[in-house]
């Protein structure tokens, strides 16, 4: 009798982090193209702000909404259904060039998109086993920052001015839909996000909680505006997305060196560390005029700073958390960090409005200091945990995404439910 050849876990996921793939490099190509738009027809910077703030508006509601959608159709239809409406929506933008239309087809996205993140990573969650989740996780997590770098350099393929790369989003985020449809795998459990409680996060984690928000002031003023500061500066579309691809890969490179670290330490000192480097090499660039390697290479490094953070932040709350809430607090946490992000973006651009291109870091800086200040303070007033209470770095765990890589966390959590029929 022939042995059954069980596939690896990343094969037996292939379908999904093939979704993945495609849907990511659609929203990533428009995460670029967008403000380079927007600029060529005349919108001003606090329009372009509020696409990015339309966008994780969006997302924050479609993280609270689209669970009930979920149970109610299941998975396939439900991905089925986004997919559909976002691809149309990328559509949308050159045929209808109005800075308020463009702000309400972001946020139709970012509802999509939540919608669309939750299914994939709760079919993640439900293939994976305690053995396979942190390879699994780790290669989505990886997916994710290639393929949105990917996304951004498309914008070089055409002009910006032309239909072409909204087509091209369209037909990436379209062919998402396949791989998932087409799949044999069982649909898993719903994960029911319901209950946001931000007082008990913040009584088990002041800093972690404070920090997360902070975080999404910054990280959701990168997002929305770092290509169009990019695009002013350097005046070239693939200058721009050479930047914004550096800072995605920085960003990348240093996660798990920065989650390692933080093992050893009190997780504070390093998101101090993170916020410092992000804060200065920020005022080195409003210093920098013209582009460069240099230019490039500050990027980089800006983008080590700042996008390690959350998971920095995310993994100091987990260190108090019980394993039962660990689902509750992931979803807490997305969801806080999205109402920053959809704050962030107005700041930014007002501050661009006011000192030009520049203003985007002056914005970065304030938001540091103010990330700084708030974490100092928090040294002084708690001890950090032993190294032997804390958890170990789990970027399965702690990543701003919705999956949670702990199969008994998932099955303990009261918001885990079964579909109804």
């Amino acid at each position: 009798m022939q042995p059954i050849v069980r596939p690896t876990p990343i094969l037996a996921a292939f379908s999904i982090l093939l979704s993945v793939a495609f849907l990511i490099m659609g929203n990533g190509l428009q995460l670029m193209l967008l403000p380079i738009r927007g600029g060529i027809e005349g919108f001003s910077s606090f329009q372009i702000g509020l696409l990015g703030s339309g966008y994780f508006l969006g997302f924050v509601l479609g993280c609270a909404l689209t669970p009930r959608m979920i149970i109610r159709v299941g998975h396939i239809r439900t991905f089925a259904a986004l997919v559909a409406v976002a691809s149309a929506a990328a559509l949308g933008y050159p045929m209808a060039v109005d800075a308020l239309v463009w702000v309400a087809l972001r946020m139709i996205t970012g509802f999509c998109l939540a919608g669309l993140y939750l299914v994939v990573e709760s079919w993640l969650n439900d293939q994976a086993t305690n053995e396979t989740r942190g390879v699994l996780i780790s290669t989505y997590v990886t997916v994710n920052f290639t393929v949105i770098t990917v996304g951004q350099m498309m914008v070089t393929l055409f002009q910006p001015s032309s239909f072409m790369l909204f087509s091209i989003a369209s037909v990436l985020v379209s062919l998402a839909a396949v791989p998932i449809v087409m799949t044999r795998s069982s649909q898993p459990p719903p994960i029911t996000v319901v209950r946001f409680r931000p007082r008990r996060m913040f009584r088990l984690s002041p800093t972690g909680t404070v920090s997360i928000f902070l975080i999404g002031l910054a990280t959701g003023s990168f997002w929305a505006l770092a290509p169009s500061y990019a695009s002013m500066v350097s005046g070239s579309v693939s200058d721009a997305a050479l930047f914004m691809s550096a800072a995605v890969l920085g960003g990348a490179v240093a996660q798990v060196p920065a989650g390692r670290l933080s093992d050893r330490t009190d997780r504070r000192k390093i998101l101090i560390a993170l916020a410092a480097c992000c804060a200065i090499v920020g005022i080195a660039l409003v210093m920098t005029t013209g582009t460069s390697i240099y230019w490039m290479g500050l990027g980089a490094v800006f983008g080590a700073g700042l996008l390690p953070s959350y998971a920095i932040a995310a993994a100091h709350v987990f260190d108090f958390a019980e394993r039962a809430d660990y689902v509750e607090i992931s979803a807490g946490l997305l969801l806080l960090n999205g109402m920053g992000s959809t704050i962030g973006p107005l700041l930014s651009s007002t501050c661009i409005e006011l000192w030009g291109p520049q203003g985007f870091f002056v914005a970065n800086a304030t938001i540091q200091i103010a990330l700084i200040g708030f974490v100092a303070f928090r040294l002084s007033q708690r001890e950090g945990l032993p190294m032997e209470e804390k958890q170990t770095f789990d970027l399965g765990t702690s990543a701003a995404v919705a999956v949670v890589g702990d199969e008994d966390a998932v099955q303990m959590s009261d918001l885990v439910v079964q579909e109804t029929k």
